[in-house]
């Protein structure tokens, strides 16, 4: 596995736009990739994230459709969907803490049911906050692989939704495309300086 500095992988990581279609990740490559995406940050260590892994060329070029004729997924290796679920604040959360005290489980229970329980946004938000810390192991995680990827929201949720089987009280955040780049990013569009989105201690 070759090495990248982990700067240099956020400096390199650009959303790919075409793909070697011929290429195709081994199935340990895409368990290291995964096995370091859980390791992402969850509020209350909930872990709320869902992963849906696309290798199947049928389902990729049903994932291409709905994307709305984008080619990425079709061409990349690995389709990534990103999904949360709504409800994990309250499936056996105990678990979340197993290596803890028993008191420190309770905490955690008790303090999750007082955020989301009549919070239904708060459920959703949190959905959305773990999928993009987990998107961002993935890009950056694929990256020190000597591997690229395309982060994608432009899809039809509807008709993605129906493809994956998405449960009723899960999600979808977005989709990552996995694979070898077949052709360079473009330069890029150009970034704001710092003083325009960085501010000291308050605007």
């Amino acid at each position: 596995m070759p090495y990248v500095d982990t700067f240099d992988a956020i400096r390199g990581r650009r959303a790919i736009k075409k793909f070697d279609s011929t290429y195709k990740m081994s199935t340990d490559d895409i368990k290291s990739l995964m096995e370091l995406t859980i390791l992402s940050p969850t509020s209350y260590n909930q872990q709320n994230w869902r992963f849906i892994i696309v290798t199947d060329q049928d389902v990729k070029d049903r994932i291409s459709i709905a994307a709305r004729g984008q080619a990425q997924p079709k061409d990349g290796s690995l389709v990534i969907v990103l999904c949360g679920n709504t409800n994990a604040w309250n499936q056996d959360p105990k678990r979340y803490w197993r290596n803890n005290t028993p008191e420190k489980q309770e905490l955690v229970k008790t303090n999750l049911a007082k955020k989301y329980i009549d919070n239904p946004q708060a459920r959703r938000d949190e959905v959305f906050r773990s999928c993009g810390f987990a998107a961002q192991t993935i890009m950056l995680a694929a990256k020190q692989m000597g591997l690229d990827t395309c982060p994608m929201m432009g899809f039809e949720y509807d008709q993605l939704a129906e493809i994956i089987h998405l449960p009723e009280d899960h999600v979808i955040a977005m989709m990552l495309v996995v694979g070898k780049r077949a052709e360079d990013a473009i330069e890029r569009g150009g970034q704001l300086p710092l003083d325009e989105v960085v501010f000291e201690n308050s605007f």
